[in-house]
This record gives structure tokens, sequence and C-alpha cells, in this order.
């Protein structure tokens, strides 16, 4: 018997333990392996880590489980009573995360006269945080290993903007990445792209993103996912005790590795 004679549900079974790429790729095969790659039993097997984040009661029951899967990968769900968002990567499935700024530590964050909460449109979340004016600039957050994909290089990006921004080119800001217990990656960057020493002018920069927003890449770590651990990163600018203000955040994300949000220059 060859491969392809299999009955329709022995090769679905196959491709629910393959990847949704492979799954894509495979369905060009032949009109078997087309409908066995459309069916639900496929991309149930994908979703299936969602479950327990999102209930599946807030599925459409009339939306096949391809389109949604790809509908949770081009638009970020809203967690978490809004605190943080959750979105499949395309190719693998594997699970990104931002925690929104109400899900991080911001030193003096309740502060009015330092930072304030607004809404902005092109936020996916209902609520930002604005600087006003601080000298100790100082946020952090936390996630729980056992949140994320297993066995899973993982990239975060600090996801800002700057309007009439002031206090940032003068002086280098400190970030860092690490896993608690373990090693954590710090580096110098510069989060202002108006350099005005040139000091900084070989520090990492910010990107663009797709979506208007800046980001720069905080670093990265590997989940093994065999143990629960917290996952610890921080943004810190407390030495030149410059005033700072305009900054806009709206939260840090975590990407696989190999998964880029399209920027510009």
């Amino acid at each position: 018997m060859e491969f392809e004679d299999l009955a329709e549900g022995c090769i679905a079974e196959i491709l629910s333990h393959t990847t949704p790429m492979d799954a894509c790729k495979l369905s060009l095969v032949s009109r078997g392996f087309c409908s066995a790659a459309e069916s639900d039993s496929v991309w149930s097997a994908f979703l299936l880590n969602l479950t327990s984040i999102i209930p599946p009661s807030s599925f459409p029951s009339s939306t096949s489980k391809k389109a949604l899967y790809f509908n949770l990968c081009n638009h970020p769900t809203i967690i978490d009573q809004g605190k943080r968002s959750v979105q499949l990567d395309k190719k693998t499935g594997k699970q990104c995360y931002m925690l929104s700024a109400r899900n991080l530590d911001i030193i003096c964050g309740d502060a009015v006269h330092h930072w304030e909460w607004t809404s902005l449109p092109e936020s996916r979340f209902e609520v930002v945080a604005v600087l006003r004016a601080v000298c100790w600039f100082d946020i952090s957050g936390k996630i729980s290993t056992l949140a994320l994909s297993s066995n899973t290089h993982y990239a975060v990006f600090l996801v800002f903007k700057m309007m009439n921004a002031s206090g940032f080119h003068y002086h280098p800001t400190v970030i860092s990445v690490g896993i608690s217990g373990g090693n954590t990656n710090t580096k110098y960057v510069c989060l202002d792209l108006n350099l005005k020493d040139n000091r900084l002018s070989e520090l990492q920069c910010p990107k663009v993103r797709s979506d208007g927003w800046l980001e720069i890449e905080m670093g990265e770590f590997l989940n093994s996912g065999t143990e629960e651990g917290q996952v610890e990163m921080k943004v810190m600018e407390t030495t030149s005790h410059i005033q700072k203000c305009g900054f806009i955040l709206e939260g840090i994300e975590l990407r696989p590795k190999h998964l880029i949000c399209e920027t510009s220059s």
C-alpha cells in the first residue's frame, strides 16, 4: 500500500503530529492529503495548547479550526482581564505573548505627576502608560516559563513610542532578560532615535514595527519547559539623574526567536 492510499483519517492523524507549515505543504501532495490537511482534527491539535488559555466557548462554532488558527496568528487575543495578549506563530503554532503596561511594574507608575494612563487607538490594550516626568526610569516584568511554549528559543522586545521625548538621548538605558536562578543577559541601548551624544551612536537602537510602534530587542532565552521558573525582564536608567519624558509604553513582547515582526528603517 502506498502512503497516499491510507484512509483520510489516518493521514489526518499523521499530519496532526507535524507542524502547521508541514501540513500546508503536504496538502499539495494529492487531493486526499489536501482533504486531510483541511480537517478540524489536524488543526485542533495545533490549537491544543490554547484551550487552557482561551475558553473554547469564545471560539465561533461555525469557524473551521484552520480558519481559527490563522485568525489567532494574525490577530492577538486579549486575555487576563486585558493585562496581556496571546498570539500564535504561524509557522510553528508556538505561543507569543505581550505583557501590557498594566501587567508590568513601573516605579512611580501610579503617581499622576510622573505617569499618565490613557487610551490610544493604535494600541491593542485598553490603556498605555505615558511618561510625564521622572529621573528614576525603572520598568520590570515577569512571566512564568510554564505559560510559554516548551523547547523554544524566545526573544524579548520592549514595545513603545516616543512623542516629544527628552532625556533619553544623553545616557544609555540598561535592559536585561533572564530566568530566575539562571544567567541574566544585560546590555546598554539607546531608546531615542534622536541622538544628542555621539557616544550612544554605536549602541543598539529601536526599529519601527509594521504596526507603527517601536521595538528594541531586550535579550533572549531558551525555555526548556521542564520545570517552572520566572522570566525576569527589566528596563532601567537611574544613574544620569536627567529628567525624562515623552516615552509611551505599550508592553513587553515575547515571541519565538525566528519570528521577526516586520520592521522598516
